[in-house]
């Protein structure tokens, strides 16, 4: 059965590697150990995997920390540092991170409206940008299971805030998924095979790819 023919990517109302740019604040020590809404192994798994998902579809990354110049904070967790050695990292004062003038330049100079966005916590340093974001003309899509919060009623009320606000919530898989939508694309399925394989475990296999055969 033949596709339809390939919808504009830039137009398209589902993401996409030609609409859509990354947005990851603050997964630094202090923030990861104090998560209580998920497994922190299992959100450090996931942060990993859609930072690799947007190096695999080529999309403009936006990383940011907070007070690590000021000496108050550490740096990225070594996982995370070590798959975006290559993305400059825009270190801040603000809580907000849309209250910080480089990185709001930043934002802007990938010129795209879609913004896939993590951060923790949810209910501060995702919600703040997401909303300024939003009022802003944006739509921002929050990957619920890369982001945490200090409990799981913080985690889940900062996501009902920021979806009253219009924010689309999104899940890793569902990301990976709708970035690459046509097994025609193939110059991205085997980087789709791997990071599902690598960021859901065996699950790949079910799709008839081994990398072992």
């Amino acid at each position: 059965m033949a596709s339809r023919p390939v919808r504009e990517p830039v137009k398209d109302d589902l993401l996409t590697p030609k609409n859509s740019a990354l947005i990851i604040i603050d997964y630094q020590p202090v923030q990861v150990n104090s998560v209580a809404s998920m497994d922190r192994q299992l959100l450090v798994n996931n942060i990993v995997g859609v930072a690799k998902i947007g190096l695999s579809y080529g999309l403009p990354i936006v990383h940011s920390t907070v007070n690590v110049k000021t000496g108050l904070n550490k740096p990225p967790i070594p996982q995370l540092r070590k798959v975006l050695k290559d993305v400059p990292t825009y270190d801040r004062t603000t809580i907000n991170s849309w209250e910080d003038v480089e990185f709001v330049e930043a934002v802007k100079a990938a010129g795209r409206k879609k913004l896939i966005m993590t951060a923790l916590w949810t209910e501060a340093c995702l919600t703040f940008p997401a909303l300024d974001a939003l009022r802003e003309g944006y739509e921002v899509y929050p990957v619920v299971d890369a982001v945490g919060g200090t409990s799981v009623q913080a985690h889940e009320a900062a996501l009902r805030r920021i979806e009253q606000a219009g924010a689309k919530p999104i899940s890793w898989t569902q990301l990976l998924c709708e970035l690459q939508r046509d097994w025609a694309r193939q110059e991205t399925v085997p980087q789709f095979m791997d990071l599902f394989i690598e960021t859901g475990g065996t699950a790949g296999i079910q799709f008839g790819y081994d990398k072992a055969e």
